[in-house]
């Protein structure tokens, strides 16, 4: 909607961890060294912590793509899964076609996996996303899978990625023998006022923005400092802020429009004045559609209002209602 406003060629808040968008901050470019020095250099078990939303799996795929063509990566999303449907994963992830039904098979499939990659001088990284959702027994399981050694290197290298409470959980005493085989850890810390401008001018200028100032100092101040300088809720608030600027038809972003969408952010509704401004932009064609369905909804909103204090599952009833006739 707001793309040819704002002279973009792509969203440049987009959510998913896209490694084109990655903003190399210190403790982003330090983490990234850390992990491709550990897996080049095969320590064995490399640890990787941060907040959520820092940028974790963002790194990661940039991990995958700096990787030479020698290295084999598996990477495991659903950390959920049982330490078997795990290790089927990885086997297929990895092409090994021979996956029999016992665990001690597919181990043995996999030992010979790793051997023959060893003998052509190949490398091969297990990586593990949200890792503090494994438990202890899962965690000792995958401990096993670094015993894929020879008397000189380690056949498997193998990244635990997640939250701070990974680094709690590797502290249970069932884990020890695993706390003492990492080889690197490294930590993602949220950025700086300073980081968060480059970080928003960077984003800018790969949507192809020709105006790299569309935040004004003030409205990056309050995006950080509502953030945390966490990147993926300044994606989110960014999004809302152009959007907003869009329906004011004003090319920079103050620290007043920054309020008005957190505001937004966190009460779920935007004001009357923003959705008759918002409507009053779409194509003629669609416009009566517009502010019939938001007319609509603010009939609903003033329905449930009368009995929301009556009955507490209206507020599903409200909140489907708010789904149905909002864009």
């Amino acid at each position: 909607m707001y793309l040819k406003f704002f002279g973009l060629l792509e969203k440049p808040f987009n959510a998913t961890p896209d490694p084109r968008f990655l903003y190399l901050s210190p403790g982003h470019r330090e983490a990234l060294a850390q992990l491709h020095y550990g897996t080049q250099e095969r320590k064995g078990f490399i640890v990787l912590t941060g907040k959520v939303g820092t940028g974790k799996t963002t790194l990661l795929h940039a991990l995958r793509q700096r990787l030479n063509g020698n290295t084999a990566v598996s990477f495991i999303f659903n950390s959920k899964l049982p330490f078997d449907d795990m290790l089927e994963y990885a086997l297929a992830d990895l092409g090994i076609a021979k996956r029999e039904e016992s665990r001690a098979q597919r181990l043995m499939a996999f030992n010979d996996f790793l051997i023959e990659r060893e003998r052509a001088r190949q490398n091969t990284v297990l990586i593990i996303d949200e890792a503090q959702n494994l438990s202890a027994e899962t965690m000792e399981q995958v401990r096993l899978l670094s015993n894929f050694e020879t008397a000189t290197t380690k056949l498997l290298q193998i990244l635990l990625v997640g939250q701070p409470e990974l680094k709690a959980k590797l502290d249970l005493p069932e884990l020890r023998q695993l706390k003492q085989r990492i080889g690197l850890r490294c930590q993602i810390p949220p950025l700086t006022l300073e980081e968060a401008h480059q970080y928003i001018r960077n984003r800018l200028r790969i949507a192809g923005a020709r105006d790299l100032g569309i935040f004004s100092d003030a409205a990056i101040e309050r995006m950080t400092e509502y953030s945390g300088g966490i990147p993926r809720v300044l994606n989110i608030l960014g999004d809302h802020c152009l959007l907003f600027g869009y329906a004011d038809q004003t090319r920079r972003i103050e620290r007043s429009s920054v309020n008005e969408a957190i505001e937004y952010m966190e009460q779920g509704m935007p004001t009357q004045r923003r959705v008759l401004s918002l409507g009053s932009r779409l194509d003629p064609r669609r416009r009566s559609h517009w502010f019939a369905r938001t007319s609509m909804f603010a009939l609903a909103v003033a329905a449930v209002g009368f009995v929301l204090h009556y009955d507490a599952g209206v507020v599903n009833l409200f909140e489907s209602l708010r789904r149905a006739v909002m864009p």
